[in-house]
């Protein structure tokens, strides 16, 4: 099993409310993909981050109004943890994003089309193969109930994944 994975620990155990990120999610600063993309901060980085647990539906996004992260009780408590682990990668890419002022729900463009998606996907794609999932389980990962077949083909051609 991939190193970094092996280290992440999720709190299945917790319920509605507000926590810091690693009271969430333990071992993310062994991420390769992290490490890349954070260098020397990733610590702090992710001491700081807050996470918004609530009963709803979805799985995680960055709110735009503060750049916590919003994440699914139940997902949380049932979810992949190869999934947990790539989307929390996903979103605190988004929160990076967010802190540098870059527009993350920008409706000129459809979801597959928007740069900082196009960003995210890419590091979890690579963090997909450092896991050793095949490609058949990366495309099950990545395709997602909101985005209709064609966008998903644009998604997969933005990140350069090929079936």
């Amino acid at each position: 099993m991939y190193e970094p994975l092996k280290k992440f620990k999720v709190n299945r155990e917790l319920n509605e409310g507000i926590y810091n990120l690693t009271e969430l999610f333990k071992g993310l600063e062994h991420s390769f993909a992290l490490k890349d993309i954070f260098k020397e901060g990733l610590k702090v980085f992710l001491k700081e981050v807050k996470v918004l647990l609530v009963d709803s539906r979805g799985y995680m996004r960055v709110s735009e109004k503060d750049g916590s992260i919003i994440l699914n009780l139940n997902y949380l408590k049932k979810g992949d943890l190869r999934y947990l682990y790539l989307d929390i990668i996903h979103e605190l890419l988004h929160v990076k994003q967010f802190k540098e002022g870059k527009e993350l729900y920008d409706s000129k463009y459809s979801y597959v089309d928007r740069l900082t998606e196009i960003e995210a996907y890419k590091v979890v794609l690579k963090e997909a193969k450092r896991l050793g999932m095949s490609k058949e389980e990366i495309e099950k990962y990545l395709k997602v109930e909101w985005i209709s077949e064609e966008e998903f083909k644009r998604l997969l051609k933005h990140i350069e994944f090929s079936k």
